[in-house]
């Protein structure tokens, strides 16, 4: 697995030897963060059920500010340590060993400006995750990596690569967590 665009193309990431870990293809990763790329610039970022980290590293290379991480899984968090580390990122990044779901439950509205979820296929994480968001958004962008079976609420873009589906909600606060980061600029 690599990094595809940015200041970090083509350099390679450590993936855990773990049977349970499912990457994001590399071509869905590319077409998904083009997707975002206009709302990366100073960007700060939430890579949740984190795995390696590609998602937010993959987000910082494309002009992402900062992103924090979300993992669980001993085996994961060493690959995705193993991958700041790397980088040089560890100023600009976060690594929370922690289940997502209570972890997103416990964000502040807006904490974010936008939030990654790739959770397990088949399980109701991502509904429970959503369901969370909509009742409190903690990021203004929420992106959800799915099977194309898994059928989500209305209201977000729907995006097909193969058998899997990225969907795109966002907040209708964005527009005022644009102003408050343009304010900061001056």
């Amino acid at each position: 697995m690599r990094i595809v665009a940015g200041k970090w193309a083509g350099r390679h990431l450590t993936s855990p030897a773990d049977r349970r870990v499912r990457p994001t293809a590399e071509h869905v990763r590319d077409a998904w963060l083009r997707l975002l790329e206009p709302d990366f610039p100073r960007a700060r970022v939430l890579d949740l059920f984190a795995g390696t980290g590609a998602l937010g590293l993959e987000a910082m290379s494309r002009g992402a500010h900062s992103a924090d991480f979300v993992e669980s899984r001993p085996a994961s968090l060493h690959a995705l340590k193993a991958n700041v580390a790397a980088l040089h990122v560890r100023e600009k990044t976060r690594i929370f060993k922690k289940d997502a779901l209570p972890f997103a439950a416990a964000l502040p509205i807006a904490r974010y400006d936008i939030a990654f979820a790739d959770p397990p296929y088949e399980s109701r994480m991502l509904d429970r995750l959503l369901e969370g968001w909509m009742a409190k958004p903690f990021a203004a962008i929420l992106t959800l990596e799915h099977s194309i079976k898994h059928l989500l609420p209305e209201g977000g873009e729907e995006h097909f690569f193969d058998d899997t589906m990225v969907t795109i909600y966002r907040a209708r606060l964005a527009d005022l967590r644009r102003a408050e980061k343009e304010g900061d600029r001056g």
